[in-house]
């Protein structure tokens, strides 16, 4: 099929400002995925811009993905995006998932790379027969129909970049192959962040870029998160979270206040929206929807 002018619906949302999205992980189990529609369920009364279903690590849980997604244009008012990604997969792989997302009625993707099967830090080799980097894949997505595109963003430069200033070159060249918005990588400082928007507009780019959030709520994740984002926790976060470390109900409330200050300061400066990782858990979301004040308003 043609490339065609792509949709913009979530583009159009985030370019109003003051968007809100959640991101949802594939669960594992029956029971699992009970959790995963108690979360869904609860934080569609708040009338997101959009939901994700990210894949599991090194690309696993493709089909379980596409079948959640799927299920969640069907059952609910949401708007899903859906995940794609280049790990593991031949071009012929990619165009059947893309054909049945459409089939499901999703109209918007989300193009990214993905992290190695051995994991954040392993040597990257794409499939003999698949796509090398997310621009390929921005580009395979477009010819396909007429999609929204999303891609990823690095506030705290991409481990294998040189800087924040290529990351932006690159960010802006996935614009020129079709994407209309951008979500980032979690992150803690709002630094990084800015930096990234200015290089991009600096390059004549107006793509939206919409901040991800993790609040941290449980002493694994501060272990597990530098591995997920592939830098250290700020000297700062860190300060106050390993305060708390003894009192698990001290350091959920810590991390939840590091979000909320965090999503203010971002909100504040322009940014377009919140995307929230979830973990498949309502709760400290709206704990931070309700530090910002907003939580009465959706």
């Amino acid at each position: 099929m043609a490339s065609t002018a792509p949709t913009q619906h979530v583009r159009a949302r985030l370019v109003a400002g003051r968007s809100f999205s959640f991101e949802f992980f594939p669960p594992r189990d029956d029971a699992g995925e009970v959790v995963l529609w108690e979360a869904v369920r609860r934080l569609e009364s708040f009338a997101p811009s959009f939901v994700s279903v990210t894949y599991g690590a090194g690309g696993s849980t493709r089909d379980r993905t596409t079948r959640i997604t799927a299920a969640i244009a069907a059952s609910t008012t949401l708007t899903p995006v859906a995940h794609l990604t280049c790990v593991g997969a031949s071009r012929a792989e990619l165009r059947r998932v893309v054909g049945a997302y459409a089939g499901a009625g999703v109209s918007t993707v989300l193009a990214i790379r993905g992290d190695p099967p051995g994991g954040p830090g392993a040597p990257w080799t794409p499939h003999p027969e698949g796509l090398d980097h997310a621009i390929d894949l921005v580009k395979l997505v477009r010819e396909l129909g007429n999609f929204e595109v999303g891609v990823a963003a690095f506030p705290d430069v991409h481990p294998e970049s040189h800087d924040i200033d290529h990351d932006a070159r690159i960010l802006a060249a996935k614009a020129d192959a079709g994407a209309t918005f951008a979500i980032t990588q979690f992150f803690f400082e709002t630094d990084g962040y800015f930096r990234l928007v200015d290089r991009l507009a600096a390059l004549g780019c107006d793509l939206p870029v919409v901040p991800g959030i993790m609040p941290v709520t449980n002493l694994k994740q501060i272990e597990r998160f530098p591995q997920l984002s592939g830098k250290p926790l700020p000297a700062g976060v860190l300060a106050r979270l390993q305060s708390a470390v003894g009192d698990p109900a001290s350091l959920r409330r810590a991390g939840v206040e590091i979000a909320t200050e965090l999503s203010a300061q971002l909100l504040d400066g322009g940014a377009p929206g919140l995307h929230f990782y979830t973990l498949n858990r309502s709760t400290a979301t709206l704990e931070v929807f309700a530090g910002l004040g907003l939580a009465a308003r959706r």
